[in-house]
């Protein structure tokens, strides 16, 4: 095997480890993301004065509003993260339109909402070849 390619057991636990999102209001990125992060099967699995995480498998995500934040407000337009796309279903979608994020754009194979703070989630519920 390559050196430059990741082991088997690091394929198996997925690509990702953990991504952490900065926000500038807690409670509310709380409650828009808590229900998709759940309706996609994730669980609570971290709480602290500053922030939340939820884990499916061994992936966790986490949004905290860090004491060491500069202001200015996320921009998915700027550099940094656009968005993040995962794996859902449309109950997913309905969870995060009930939690008050806004539709962006509906492909027919994924949708891409905007929540209050301006983060982009994609939720691809096709088989992502089109997407």
């Amino acid at each position: 095997m390559p050196s430059d390619l990741p082991s088997p057991g690091a394929r198996s636990r997925g690509l990702f480890h953990h991504v952490e999102l900065w926000v500038d209001d807690l409670a509310t990125a709380e409650a828009q993301w808590a229900a998709v992060l759940l309706a996609l099967g994730c669980e609570p699995f971290q709480h602290w004065p500053s922030g939340r995480s939820w884990r499916l498998g061994a992936a966790y995500l986490v949004i905290e509003q860090s004491p060491a934040l500069l202001p200015g407000g996320h921009e998915r337009l700027r550099a940094g993260l656009n968005h993040l796309a995962v794996h859902g279903t449309p109950e997913a979608v309905a969870a995060a339109l009930a939690a008050g994020w806004r539709l962006r754009v509906d492909t027919g194979e994924a949708v891409h909402l905007i929540d209050h703070q301006g983060f982009e989630l994609e939720i691809v519920y096709g088989d992502g070849r089109s997407v």
